[in-house]
């Protein structure tokens, strides 16, 4: 049986395919694509470290760059001889012979010569120079115009911010700076004050301190006066990884080193991290590095060889072809040239990572980590800084032992606090940066996993001013076992608790001083004055149906127009009647033809119009004794009438509130039952209130407890609600909530009476050594008025009782006596002008008949009559 020819030809087709694809498939082709080979991009990758020979073990070849998007041709040079002429010469030999692209250069701690030679070639050949660790950043601090070197690690002023971080998370707000005069340590003290300067956080910079760290027996001298003279908690140090040994022997002569001190070193004083810490160095030594410590020195290589490759590819992308490599150290490269590669290197983008360079040659934004010297003198990360976030691993800064482990530290304390208004505010971290915002500070709750928070308040700027001026760094947690603190079946809850079972060194809070506490721990001297005090809510803000007549007294109303109105109204009738001129008299004639006749109740009716400033359709008297009664009248009404106008303003919105008891010891309160409805009051339990009720008046704590709130912000609802009558708790905290209250509904009664005074303190262990600075301090606070000022800002509202319960009072006879006695005497002068008239009158009477050119005497009482056109008397006017 045989296969057919033509078949087995019509079987062959696939064989080109497959060939070319076992082709494919050998290591020139491996991620790239089929086509005409490019140059290889000719990078030098500079070794002068000891990891070389740990991890590289061997020269780099191509096959270690495959991945990459171009050719790579690595040429290992390695770097031990330490002499700057020699180094010269051995890395100008490699660019001459292999006309190099780029140089990867692994700067570890110790290759700062290496560092500075490869900068001065960057500046002659602009050769792009890429430093994979991030040692020489703080070697470099001032590189040459026009240089070309890269740094994969954070600049000096990086490092800074990330300290500052740190140390403003933690509150460590007042440090010394300590430096060596080695290269670089003017702009660390010039970029630490700028910042301190500029910060809205309250840095207290205590002294700089630079000075030679080289062993010699006038330096010990001298290094050791000046650290002897220190007295601060956290110092900031700059200087080389030598001379940071050196610092340290001499900080342990003069006691400095221990649980009580913060020493923050930037990497450069750290030295390799793969190498054991010298032995001088502090457990709880903390440092700010680039999170590569951790990579293996292959993954740096790469990265380093990728960000040269991938500046090629940009350059080919643009012009179109590869660039000349460098190969010439002795002619410097012209301007318009020197950074036509390295631009393209500047913003790279590998893996994820974003590789992008300021114009001093370092990443724009690094990846740092925190790292501390732990117990068993390892280094280990405790948080990570990027892109201006800090995240920390621990709630307590664990410079001493694993998270919540017991701290021996006598200048650090662990406080514990409790949320309430406005003495301890909670609220949660900046969900942008994970961090406090200014005037708060961390705090978490006592809790597995930690729940991290912020504090701020009237307490905690107390608490923030105690560390700063008696010298402690603390933690702060908030209790979650109870409230201020209780004796419940033998054992303490809350505040007083933690201090008690030693948990907690000191609580601070709206703690009350009282003699069962203070029978078991230490109170420092009070900070604010307290007691017990009483809250109600106003009324409905309903006015009274009588409220229009109470701005004067009844007897001033009966005065007004039983007496005054009706003897006035008389007066001014009878002057009238009387009168030679009047409606109903003449003087020429006993009757007017035609005239209305005046009587008593016009004479009321034009009275009451006067009083309130109406026309009223009656005519005017005519005699002038009735005119001068009328006008004194006037005047009467503008001063009656403006009195209660002001006065009814004040009762009209006046919101009707009464003090509905007046202290403890109130009917109400002892005898809640025979009210109708009976009384309802309550307290927060577990609380100085309550056992203080409890104590002096147990029948009224027991008609209390089914009424008791959960807490202030409950009760406060119930009073607005109407479910509660009145509320018994902390003075200071009710004043506060009245004057925060929205509308100010909610008083204390006799605008803040305060019964049982007493005060705040500070909660400390029994014979704690932190009594005494801490009172001292307390008392300078009060003397210097830091306390009232803080009081100011924390415990003051906008609603004042003192203004709500001053209510207009009625105005009586007593007030109103002056317009009366007025009118009394208008009344009397009334009676001498109604003589002088009728005097007048009979005599004009007469000198009428014999001239009748005098009619213009007439008008001095007779307004209203035509000069000229009197009639002729025909008969006598004998008066009333």
């Amino acid at each position: 049986m045989g296969v057919r020819l033509g078949r087995l030809s019509d079987s062959l087709w696939w064989w080109p395919l497959l060939l070319l694809l076992l082709l494919c498939t050998a290591p020139w082709c491996q991620g790239r694509p089929f086509a005409t080979p490019l140059p290889a991009v000719n990078v030098a990758v500079v070794f002068s470290g000891s990891a070389y020979q740990q991890e590289i073990k061997g020269r780099l070849s191509r096959e270690n760059f495959m991945d990459l998007p171009l050719e790579v041709n690595p040429i290992t040079v390695l770097v031990n001889n330490t002499n700057p002429r020699a180094l010269l010469t051995r890395i100008c030999d490699t660019l001459a012979a292999n006309r190099v692209h780029g140089v990867v250069f692994e700067d570890n701690i110790g290759s700062e010569a290496v560092a500075q030679i490869l900068d001065f070639i960057a500046l002659q050949t602009a050769v792009p120079i890429v430093g994979i660790s991030g040692g020489s950043a703080m070697v470099l601090p001032h590189k040459g115009d026009g240089s070309t070197f890269l740094q994969l690690g954070s600049s000096i002023e990086q490092q800074i911010n990330g300290m500052f971080k740190v140390m403003e998370e933690y509150n460590w707000d007042s440090f010394v700076v300590i430096t060596s005069l080695y290269p670089g340590y003017e702009v660390y003290v010039d970029y630490v004050k700028t910042f301190t300067d500029t910060s809205y956080f309250m840095w207290e910079l205590q002294d700089v301190l630079t000075f030679d760290m080289s062993a010699d027996g006038m330096n010990d001298i001298r290094a050791r006066r000046l650290l002897q003279q220190i007295d601060a908690q956290v110092l900031l140090v700059y200087c080389s990884h030598e001379e940071a040994q050196y610092l340290f022997s001499m900080a342990g002569e003069a006691g400095l080193l221990g649980p009580g001190y913060i020493w923050i070193l930037p990497s450069l004083a750290v030295g390799n991290l793969d190498m054991p810490p010298p032995n001088s160095f502090p457990v709880g030594l903390i440092s700010i590095i680039t999170d590569r410590w951790r990579m293996s020195l292959r993954k740096r290589v790469r990265d380093g060889v990728a960000i040269v490759v991938k500046g090629v590819q940009s350059f080919r992308k643009q012009r179109g072809f590869i660039p000349e490599g460098h190969n010439d150290c002795h002619s410097p490269v012209r301007a318009s040239s020197n950074d036509t590669l390295f631009r393209h290197m500047l913003n790279v983008t590998w893996e994820h990572n974003d590789f992008s360079f300021n114009p001093g040659g370092y990443l724009i934004n690094p990846a740092m980590v925190i790292i501390t010297l732990d117990r068993e003198r390892q280094w280990d990360k405790v948080g990570n800084y990027e892109m201006g976030i800090l995240q920390m691993r621990y709630p307590v800064w664990p410079r001493y032992g694993t998270y919540l482990e017991p701290v021996s530290d006598n200048r650090h304390l662990t406080v514990a606090t409790l949320e309430e208004r406005p003495f301890v505010i909670v609220e949660a971290v900046d969900p942008m940066t994970g961090t406090c915002v200014s005037n708060t500070v961390p705090c978490r709750r006592h809790t597995e996993p930690y729940t991290k928070l912020c504090c701020k308040g009237f307490c905690i700027d107390i608490l923030k001013k105690l560390s700063r001026t008696t010298k402690f760094s603390y933690d702060l947690y908030l209790v979650t076992n109870g409230k201020h603190g209780k004796l419940v079946r033998g054992s303490w809850n809350g505040m007083i608790g933690e201090v008690v079972y030693k948990r907690a060194d000191m609580a601070i809070g709206s703690l009350t001083i009282n003699e069962e506490r203070s029978e078991i721990i230490d109170f420092s001297v009070p900070f604010v004055e307290t007691g017990i005090s009483v809250m109600v809510a106003r009324s409905n803000g309903t006015v009274s149906p009588s409220a229009f007549l109470e701005p004067y007294s009844p007897a001033v109303w009966v005065m007004m127009f039983v007496m005054c109105l009706t003897v006035v109204a008389v007066t001014v009738f009878i002057f009238e009647y009387c009168s030679p001129v009047g409606y109903n008299r003449s003087l020429v004639s006993a009757k007017d033809p035609g005239g209305p006749t005046f009587t008593i109740g016009k004479s009321v009716w034009l009275l009451w119009g006067i009083v309130f400033n109406n026309s009223v359709p009656i005519e005017n008297p005519k005699g002038t004794t009735s005119k001068v009664m009328v006008l004194v009248w006037a005047f009467f009404a503008v001063i009656f009438l403006a009195s209660y106008t002001a006065n009814l303003a004040a009762f009209m919105i006046q919101e009707q509130y009464t003090d509905t008891v007046s202290g403890l010891s109130d009917k109400k309160f002892q005898k809640p039952q025979e009210q109708y409805p009976p009384f309802r009051f309550g307290t927060v339990p577990n609380g100085s209130t309550e056992r203080n009720i409890r104590s002096n008046y147990p029948e009224m704590h027991a008609h209390m407890v089914k009424y008791n709130q959960k807490g202030v912000e409950d009760a406060l609802n119930s009073l607005k609600s109407g479910k509660l009558d009145a509320f018994i708790y902390d003075a200071a905290v009710l004043n506060y909530m009245a004057g925060k209250d929205e509308g100010c509904k909610l008083v204390t009664i006799g605008s803040g009476k305060v019964f049982a005074t007493t005060g705040y303190g500070i909660a400390l262990q029994k014979e704690s050594r932190w009594k005494r600075p801490i009172d001292l301090a307390l008392l300078q606070f009060l003397a210097d008025g830091d306390t009232q000022k803080l009081q100011t800002v924390w415990l003051t509202g906008i609603c004042r009782n003192e203004k709500k319960e001053v209510m207009s009072s009625k105005l009586d006879i007593d007030n109103m006596a002056g317009v009366f006695y007025m009118l009394l005497v208008a009344m009397g002068l009334s009676l001498l002008v109604f003589s002088w008239e009728h005097l007048l009158y009979w005599k004009l009477r007469h000198s009428v008949r014999k001239s009748e050119r005098l009619d213009f005497l007439l008008a001095i009482s007779r307004v209203g009559v035509k000069f000229g056109s009197v009639p002729k008397p025909d008969k006598a006017f004998d008066g009333c």
